[in-house]
């Protein structure tokens, strides 16, 4: 089996030189944002750090394709590396410290690719966490000064943390009956949004978190940072992996109970 010990490495130095293009220009009062089609933000610093990834990665893995957010995909084969060079735009353009550069390798699967890498790290809250494939998952400054990362024990709906974005996703979806329903279970709620939630899940901080409309740029690299600290990740419909367009994670005991209140009731 692959170690992808190298491949981790490589996403630290991509992130590196990713946070110090997104950390120059946030809250700077002459950023550029524009609005995309589908409505969302996007910055100068969001095309900047994704630009930045793909010159590395063209140079030192030439062989394999990028999936970005920003520009598409470039190349094929069966190892891809997938990317987010800004989770969590709005923060980032309002001054909210709250963002991450998600970095992510797949490998041609068996039910499509699969995550065997994965980086995310939020600089402006001075946080990184990464795993790969077999070797756990870890949180630190970097991969000399880390310490390993779990998933909580807590098996009981009253006792959990569950963490989610917004309302408006749930309603769209016809889901905020048993969103909300699930609210009044769980012991307590906090609407962190973006990469956070998954990452405090993979510490074992929160125990359930899900969102209702996702890319694969946004799950690829936090799903196996929480696979690997000992949870589970998957979309709404049950589906391992960041595949469904939507997402749930959990500490793995509360994951059956969490996907049963998120599916729309008919």
């Amino acid at each position: 089996m692959p170690d992808y010990l190298d491949d981790l490495r490589l996403a630290h130095v991509l992130a590196d030189a990713a946070d110090a293009t997104t950390m120059d220009r946030f809250k700077a009062l002459d950023l550029k944002v524009e609005t995309k089609p589908d409505m969302t933000p996007v910055s100068e610093a969001d095309k900047a750090a994704e630009e930045l990834i793909r010159g590395h990665l063209q140079r030192a893995r030439p062989r394999d394709s990028v999936l970005g957010e920003e520009y598409g995909v470039e190349g094929s084969g069966p190892r891809r590396w997938v990317i987010d060079p800004i989770d969590g735009t709005k923060n980032y353009v309002r001054g909210v410290p709250v963002w991450a550069t998600l970095i992510a390798l797949m490998e041609a699967a068996e039910g499509g690719y699969q995550p065997v890498v994965g980086l995310v790290s939020a600089p402006a809250i001075g946080r990184r966490w990464w795993a790969a494939k077999g070797h756990g998952a870890f949180t630190g400054r970097s991969l000399t000064s880390a310490s390993r990362i779990h998933v909580s024990g807590v098996g009981k709906l009253a006792d959990a943390s569950f963490a989610y974005s917004s309302l408006s996703g749930w309603e769209e979806r016809g889901g905020l009956d048993g969103f909300l329903d699930l609210t009044r279970q769980v012991w307590r709620t906090r609407a962190y949004g973006d990469f956070w939630p998954y990452m405090m899940v993979a510490e074992g901080s929160v125990d359930i978190c899900a969102e209702p409309e996702l890319s694969l740029w946004d799950m690829a690299a936090t799903a196996i940072v929480v696979t690997e600290a000992g949870g589970t990740f998957t979309g709404l419909d049950g589906r391992p992996g960041p595949h469904s367009g939507n997402a749930a994670a959990s500490n793995g005991l509360l994951h059956d109970e969490l996907l049963g209140y998120l599916n729309p009731r008919h």
